[in-house]
C-alpha cells in the first residue's frame, strides 16, 4: 500500500468548537494528522484550516468526503502539490561555539533565514520555505547541535486568481 502525503484546505464558519468537531473526525477514523494550521481568512466570518497527512488514495478521499459533510464546513479542497504555492516557518535554537559559528551563519545566509536572537552560545533562527527547504536546513544544522526548534506546519494557496469561497 502506497502513502503519500496530501494537503486538503477546508473553510469552515469562524466559530467555536469548530476545529474540534474538524479533529474529531480524524481521531473517529484512525487517521493521523501530520501538520495543523489554522487562521481566519481574508472573510472574518470564515476560518481556514489547511491538514497536512499522509495516506493513499483511499484515505484522501474518505477525509475529503467526511469533510464535506461535516455542519460548518464551507468548502474542501485537495491542493494539488503542482498547482499551490505551500510554505512553512520554523523557528530553530542551534548550539554555537568557535567551530560551529562560521558553519551556522554561512547556512542561513544560504537559506536565506534570518538571525532573531543572538548570544554567545547559541542563535536563535527563522526560516521559512516549502517543507523540503525546511528539512534540509535541519539536517545542515544538525551537527552543530540544534537545542530546541518549533515548526507551523504547512500554509497553502491555489495557484491564481481563484479563490476557495467566492465573495458574494
Amino acid at each position: 500500500m502506497m502513502s503519500d502525503k496530501f494537503v486538503i484546505a477546508v473553510y469552515v464558519d469562524n466559530k467555536f468548537g469548530v476545529l474540534t468537531r474538524v479533529t474529531s473526525m480524524f481521531t473517529r477514523r484512525g487517521f493521523n494528522i501530520d501538520a495543523l494550521t489554522v487562521g481566519e481568512t481574508e472573510c472574518p466570518e470564515y476560518s481556514r484550516i489547511t491538514i497536512s497527512m499522509s495516506g493513499d488514495g483511499y484515505a484522501r478521499a474518505q477525509m475529503i468526503n467526511q469533510l464535506r459533510k461535516l455542519h460548518n464546513v464551507k468548502k474542501v479542497e485537495l491542493l494539488d502539490k503542482d498547482n499551490s504555492i505551500r510554505r512553512e516557518l520554523m523557528i530553530i535554537k542551534v548550539k554555537l561555539n568557535e567551530n560551529t559559528r562560521q558553519d551556522v551563519l554561512s547556512s542561513v545566509n544560504i537559506f536565506r533565514g534570518k538571525i532573531i536572537d543572538y548570544a554567545i552560545d547559541s542563535c536563535c533562527i527563522e526560516c521559512t520555505g516549502d517543507p523540503t527547504k525546511i528539512d534540509a536546513f535541519i539536517e545542515i544544522l544538525k551537527p552543530c547541535g540544534i537545542i530546541e526548534m518549533c515548526r507551523t506546519g504547512q500554509v497553502a494557496l491555489e495557484r491564481g486568481n481563484g479563490s476557495m469561497i467566492s465573495k458574494e
